[in-house]
């Protein structure tokens, strides 16, 4: 027995649970073909033979045809989720670890123009802005169709051997008719609360039917939406009780507020820069109030947090979602004691952002997360030690040294600054992005764990690199900010990294052109409009910043807004001259045939990095494979083996941006993939 809350058992039901730490139901957008297959289950199955007491897959699996995902989600209509299902939780119980899932009917969270194009349903007409189709109202039979469907659904999950269910009633078709802003039926599904409730507990009503009394369900929903008009705080506590006291759910997996806009979803799963558990005293709340099996996530990041969610009674079991994708082996390093080497969650959101934008969820500093079958979590030992040296200590070079370390190497890395970090240094400087530097931190501390040498302040050369007699050479050195896009007057412009640096000081009245979408422009502008400048973004794009996606977007917009940022879209800058003390720009458009101008005192370029690679030019040619990278065998997981100049003494390689200019997740993948084969 161990004395740590988080290591407790919980006893839910029949269901024995070996500890407090569970992942709550997500749709990292694996399944093929609406199905988990191996990808699928090799991701939950990484949690679960970590020690996790709980995986709770899809969110939401999809009951219905007509609540087609609008990202890749499960079909758990289909017969066919069964077979797959029971493999996944098959491994998962070998490794002790318990399944469950998440069910739901979208209602107008989705499409009409996906899957079969069938119109969307809801307890109302009213649109949802975040996918923004217009629903029709349900009428009767769509009602007793769906409750049928959800009832057909529950029955394959408890065939496929699942351990529970969960309904989700947090914008979905299930709180579309508890809300009185998406509810317009009449009686006996529309109007008052109880009516609003009937469709609820009908269909918990056909899922017991269905599944029996032993089988667990239970039910995450939101007990506040925090809407003008919409279910309060105390509607959620009513509701609860009313759940409790129904006898048809086990469990209670508590949020806070409405999804139904990007900033509102953003305040519900708070995202990098926002308070953390923010609705964790809220879920607390609900379990005082109702004496009740309570679940809770929400950006609780840290294990701290989570022991205190547990040993203060506010929760039964912690969500850590997030965080496992950041780091699976929570739980295995918690029971090893080295909770100090756990890797932290960001808040990035990049995994929540893509799926949300059509790809499958990625964290930005664990590349291994959702490629299980292809990277490992836990780098093997190389068959024979090999001298590795490093040029660039960012978070590309920083994890080729950890890598190489780890698979036996004798590692030393140059770097040109004092500390590491590169651009994420920068980044960092914004004080809402400042927990993107423990993704420098985390891996600097591993690479000194293991012995990585590290020498700072050395610009290194040829000359020095060669000096040090390697066997491996990995240019990792990033790139600098690419500024010269203009038919005339580069020379009167700065670059975003001029102003995150200090190296430019803001102005007064200033255009930003921002031909990279990504967040530099967004973090300039920040700067710049705290500085007290008027501040415009403009870009040739339909949208500005598409490269920061919708979630990690809302508290750029916030602080932006606040100081009234202008953005203009579809503009593209093509001249800057200079005109006494101003300077004028010259903006034209692709779509051609207009021209306009702009009085500003600075103009700011964000395009991007163009590399910095002089070392690994200076190389190339003495290098046995003189850079060349075997495309087939990186992707294929075997050892790099071009070779070209047979009296080459050692192999070459470049990462990261200091071959394109790409993003944090990119290099970091880059490195891995590379190096776990050395």
């Amino acid at each position: 027995m161990h004395d740590d809350p988080l290591l407790q058992p919980y006893q839910l039901k029949h269901l024995t649970l070996r500890n407090r730490l569970m992942v709550t139901s997500h749709e990292p957008a694996y399944p093929e073909d609406g199905m988990p297959k191996a990808r699928y289950r090799a991701y939950h199955v990484e949690r679960a033979r970590a020690g996790l007491a709980l995986t709770m897959t899809a969110g939401s699996a999809s009951v219905a045809r007509d609540s087609p995902p609008v990202f890749n989600n499960i079909l758990a209509w289909k017969d066919e989720v069964v077979g797959w299902l029971r493999e996944l939780v098959d491994e998962c119980h070998g490794h002790g670890c318990a399944v469950m899932i998440q069910l739901t009917h979208l209602g107008r969270r989705t499409r009409w123009d996906k899957a079969d194009w069938l119109p969307v349903v809801s307890a109302g007409h009213a649109r949802e802005p975040a996918h923004r189709a217009f629903p029709k109202k349900a009428e009767d039979w769509d009602i007793a169709r769906i409750i049928g469907n959800y009832a057909d659904a529950a029955e394959r999950m408890k065939a496929a051997g699942l351990d529970g269910i969960e309904l989700e009633a947090y914008g979905h078709l299930m709180d579309q008719f508890w809300s009185p802003l998406t509810n317009d039926l009449d009686a006996p599904y529309g109007g008052s609360l109880d009516d609003r409730l009937r469709f609820t507990f009908e269909t918990l009503r056909a899922i017991r039917d269905r599944v029996g009394p032993e089988f667990i369900v239970g039910i995450r929903y939101s007990g506040d939406e925090g809407l003008p008009g919409g279910l309060t705080k105390e509607d959620g506590l009513e509701i609860s009780r009313r759940l409790k006291a129904s006898g048809l759910v086990d469990f209670l997996n508590v949020v806070r507020g409405h999804i139904d806009t990007d900033a509102g979803l953003t305040d519900v799963i708070p995202v990098q820069g926002m308070r953390s558990a923010p609705h964790l005293d809220f879920a607390g709340e609900i379990r005082a109030a109702t004496d009740f099996p309570t679940f809770h996530a929400a950006k609780i990041q840290d294990v701290a947090t989570a022991r205190h969610a547990i040993a203060s009674g506010k929760l039964d079991m912690v969500g850590m979602t997030r965080a496992h994708m950041a780091d699976p082996h929570i739980v295995a390093k918690i029971l090893a004691g080295e909770e100090e080497r756990i890797r932290p969650c960001v808040g990035a959101n990049y995994c929540l952002d893509r799926i949300y934008q059509g790809g499958a969820a990625f964290c930005i500093h664990n590349p291994a997360t959702g490629r299980e079958l292809t990277m490992p979590h836990a780098v093997p030992k190389a068959a024979a030690a090999r001298r590795v040296v490093v040029v660039g200590a960012g978070p590309a070079g920083l994890e080729a040294a950890r890598v190489a370390a780890l698979r036996g190497h004798a590692v030393i890395v140059h770097e040109a600054a004092k500390d590491p970090g590169g651009q994420i240094r920068l980044t960092a400087r914004t004080p809402r992005r400042q927990e993107m530097i423990q993704v420098v931190q985390w891996r600097f501390a591993e690479c000194e764990r293991l012995g990585v040498a590290f020498r700072f302040n050395s610009f290194a050369d040829g000359e020095a690199v060669l000096a040090d007699d390697p066997e491996v050479v990995i240019v990792a050195t990033g790139g600098l900010p690419h500024t010269e896009v203009l038919a005339e007057g580069d020379g009167l412009v700065v670059s975003a990294w001029d102003i995150l640096s200090g190296d430019a000081q803001p102005g007064s009245n200033v255009l930003i052109y921002d031909d990279a979408g990504d967040y530099a422009a967004l973090q300039a502008a920040e700067k710049l409009a705290a500085a007290g400048a008027r501040v415009e973004i403009m870009t040739r794009d339909r949208s500005f910043a598409p490269e920061v996606m919708a979630m990690s977007l809302t508290p750029s917009m916030r602080e932006l807004q606040k100081r009234d940022v202008t953005f203009t879209v579809t503009w593209r800058l093509e001249r800057v001259r200079r005109d006494g003390n101003e300077l004028l720009a010259i903006i034209g458009s692709d779509y051609g045939g207009v021209t306009r101008e702009r009085r500003v005192d600075q103009v700011v370029v964000n395009h991007g990095t163009r590399p910095l690679d002089d070392v690994y030019f200076e190389l190339k040619e003495s290098s046995s494979n003189r850079g060349e990278v075997d495309y087939e065998a990186l992707v294929a997981g075997r050892p790099q083996a071009v070779l070209r100049n047979p009296e080459g003494r050692f192999q070459l390689f470049r990462i990261g941006d200091a071959v394109a200019a790409r993003n944090t997740h990119a290099a970091i993948y880059d490195a891995l993939r590379l190096v776990k084969d050395l």
